[in-house]
């Protein structure tokens, strides 16, 4: 795409040259329309480099930032003090020569700061800054710019009878073209400078595609032209304002996928803080905080909640008889066997820790959660996954203890709302019970038959 604008740059240039000087009619709100458009363009742009060397500590794009915020400026006075704008002379106490000048300055002055990009791109300079320093650097950078620009404002309007007569009227003077012909040869010098540079980003890219643009407005509006108002004069400054946006919706593009990946990596964060390393399912921190949620949510609608404590039988004996890895692998399979038989959305699989799972089931009573205890210890059976450290277990089993609670909310009129409402390590305490009772029964079983909390008061034997 970026070739393709240099291609179109060139037919426009071609095709506009020969006519370079034809006076056009004065369109008086042209200026004001295309330099606040400039001033905003070049604004933004100067505030997301500063923004990005802020989060990177890159000298090349303060310096760059600081030129963007240059151009802005400039064009800000230029604005200010064109004559016929806002008034017949221009503001500022501009002469005639005012605007000519200020036009020279701001295509001559950004030039040296890409020229002092792309030499500090390729200076080993160009290293990461403490980022302490960046915000004061952002700062005094700004305050130095302004300063620069105050200078430049000051030398064109009070001290212009020392500059050379570069306008007369609304035409140039010879004394223009030797002016021009160095602001030409400095944008171009910038040109090669980036080039040389070598291209290792998008940005630097652009900013080739925006110093050729910059170059062909040189030419248009200052050198091939005869004065204001003319077909170069005119299409010389779309082309500036042209080159003005190439950068920013580089920067806006970039930005964007900037954001993208950071809520990529948010969110591949996110999984792993809530995923299990070594099994692939929700981890014991998800599992905690979705059972106070749950908890909370069975209190307030009087639903039924099951939670499931799963262990896998003799894992001691098969971890010291085939070797962690073997039982690395063991707990993955098992812990896909039990999230594969959770058929429900809204159902959570997690591994609790070491050799311990847990199910937790919203919505769902005591009788149910027993089907579904079942079919999670046949599936782990199903696995086939031999175990010879223990003699008369020939494979992997599972035991599993199994709690439901019928949940309802607490005397909200007592004033004890509160001190009433169980903790939801209620639930787990009875689910583990369960377990036991499972694993004294001779394991590879489930068992019901722990505590069942009934309301929200106090537990009770099921």
């Amino acid at each position: 795409m970026a070739y393709g604008v240099v291609i179109l740059s060139v037919l426009i240039f071609m095709a506009a040259a020969p006519f370079a000087k034809v006076q056009l009619q004065r369109v008086w709100a042209f200026i004001p329309a295309y330099e606040s458009a400039l001033v905003i363009c070049d604004l933004i742009t100067a505030s997301l480099l500063f923004g990005q060397f802020h989060s990177f500590q890159v000298r090349s794009l303060y310096v760059l930032a600081c030129g963007y915020l240059f151009t802005a400026l400039t064009a800000c006075v230029h604005l200010l003090t064109f004559p016929g704008v806002f008034d017949a002379g221009g503001l500022l106490g501009a002469g005639p020569q005012t605007t000519a000048w200020l036009y020279m300055v701001w295509h001559g002055g950004f030039p040296l700061f890409v020229i002092a990009y792309a030499l500090l791109r390729r200076s080993p300079v160009d290293d990461v800054l403490p980022i302490r320093r960046t915000s004061l650097m952002i700062v005094l950078g700004g305050l130095l710019v302004l300063a620069v620009v105050a200078a430049q404002t000051l030398l064109v309007t009070r001290f212009q009878a020392v500059l050379p007569s570069i306008m007369v009227a609304d035409r140039y003077t010879p004394v223009m073209l030797t002016v021009v012909g160095t602001v030409w040869c400095l944008s171009l010098l910038a040109l090669v400078a980036v080039w040389r540079c070598g291209v290792r980003s998008v940005l630097d890219l652009w900013l080739i595609v925006v110093m050729w643009v910059w170059v062909v407005d040189v030419a248009l509006s200052a050198m091939l032209n005869g004065g204001r108002f003319d077909v170069g004069f005119y299409v010389g400054r779309l082309y500036g304002l042209l080159a003005a946006s190439f950068v920013l919706m580089v920067l806006l593009a970039e930005s964007g996928m900037m954001y993208s990946s950071l809520l990529d990596m948010m969110e591949r964060l996110r999984r792993i803080n809530l995923t299990d390393g070594l099994t692939g399912i929700t981890n014991r921190r998800a599992f905690d905080a979705e059972l106070q949620l749950e908890w909370r949510r069975a209190l307030r609608g009087h639903a039924p909640l099951a939670l499931l404590m799963i262990d896998v039988d003799y894992f001691k004996t098969y971890n010291d008889t085939h070797g962690h890895v073997a039982g690395d692998s063991c707990l993955r399979a098992v812990a896909q066997a039990l999230a594969g038989a959770s058929h429900r959305a809204g159902d959570m699989v997690a591994r609790y820790g070491g050799e311990e799972f847990v199910a937790l089931l919203p919505q769902t009573g005591l009788a149910d959660a027993e089907l579904i205890a079942q079919r999670m210890r046949l599936a782990v059976a199903n696995l086939g996954i031999p175990h010879a450290g223990t003699a008369g277990w020939p494979q992997v089993t599972v035991s599993i203890g199994v709690v439901a609670a019928s949940c309802r909310a607490a005397d909200t009129e007592s004033g004890q709302a509160g001190q009433l409402q169980p903790p939801a390590t209620l639930l787990v305490e009875a689910a583990d019970k369960a377990l036991y009772v499972a694993k004294a029964a001779g394991r590879n079983r489930i068992s019901a038959n722990g505590l069942r909390v009934a309301d929200t008061h106090a537990p009770h034997p099921a």
